[in-house]
């Protein structure tokens, strides 16, 4: 047994198909087989079934998955301690992102940081919540950047800045005649929303104590998945929608009329550093925490300042 052959039955795992996993693992489909059903013979069983499309792990190969999961991780941890040992910051961090962040937060600091520090292998996914949580528990990501508290077991979850929520009315919408607007003044039935499975549904939801969501009176139910397009859609239907601040850090003045702020205390969301251990690749994600506080606006909250909404 060595690690390659664990590292082979994990890519199988992944990509539930021989083919495609010996590509990623960049060998030849019968190099991949052999060596897997070498490991099988060894172990006295079969990992996968191979009679099934796509392949499934057997009942036995499960447990052998989860626990090679745990060695490589344990490998790989090695290979952080030894790369943490000189002053140039080196190794590889695998980083999951939510999407109600990725296109505001990336560009404030992703280019200085992956400047600064040459010698770290960066790779960022764009994923919802539980994704991210899914592939942290199976190890396939070593962090994630999303809204917290996650209210999961098991979880390090280092706070880096706090996001206050904003309400905005597309053109010709009017708006309760105040400076500062609390939930109750939000029409629910002209509300729009980011579809299912959004963390920032959730809190929008939550914000405005929403048992279910009110069927819309227009006949247009849409289910939009980024921020953008539903911005648009609001613009086109003058509806009403509530948007995290990097959001809207671009707008200009005549935009933000269409802007407003919510009565103290304001309420906002907590982004957080995901992790499973408190130390598992701690300098480069004590650095990478850093780059993001060093190039976020000033007007972004470092403590907490607000009515945190919890995602559930």
């Amino acid at each position: 047994m060595n690690i390659q052959q664990l590292e082979y039955i994990l890519a199988v795992e992944e990509h539930r198909h021989f083919v495609r996993a010996a590509e990623a693992c960049n060998i030849t489909q019968p190099t991949l087989s052999a060596m897997i059903q070498k490991l099988e013979e060894e172990l006295g069983l079969l990992i996968f079934d191979r009679s099934r499309q796509p392949v499934m792990a057997t009942e036995e190969g499960d447990r052998i998955l989860e626990q090679a999961r745990v060695i490589i991780q344990e490998v790989h941890r090695l290979h952080d301690i030894a790369s943490e040992k000189g002053e140039a910051l080196q190794g590889s961090l695998k980083l999951g992102i939510i999407p109600t962040l990725a296109p505001y937060l990336l560009p404030l600091f992703l280019k200085q940081f992956t400047e600064t520090h040459p010698k770290v292998n960066l790779t960022v996914q764009e994923l919802n919540t539980d994704e991210i949580l899914r592939r942290l528990e199976r190890n396939e990501i070593d962090a994630g950047l999303l809204a917290t508290p996650t209210k999961r077991i098991g979880f390090d979850e280092l706070p880096v800045f706090y996001e206050k929520f904003l309400v905005y009315a597309g053109r010709g919408r009017a708006m309760p005649n105040k400076q500062f607007l609390l939930a109750d003044d939000i029409d629910l039935d002209h509300l729009w929303l980011l579809e299912e499975g959004h963390c920032l549904r959730t809190q929008v939801i939550r914000l405005c104590e929403l048992k279910k969501q009110k069927a819309p009176k227009q006949g247009l139910q849409y289910a939009s998945g980024s921020i953008d397009a539903l911005i648009r859609m609001v613009d086109t239907y003058q509806g009403i929608t509530i948007l995290p601040e990097l959001a809207v850090l671009d707008w200009d003045k005549q935009r933000r009329t269409h802007l407003h702020l919510f009565a103290d205390p304001v309420p906002e969301r907590e982004i957080s550093i995901v992790r499973i251990r408190k130390q598992h690749k701690k300098k480069i994600v004590d650095e990478l925490s850093r780059s993001i506080l060093e190039n976020l606006p000033d007007d972004i909250a470092r403590g907490k300042s607000g009515a945190i909404i919890p995602i559930v």
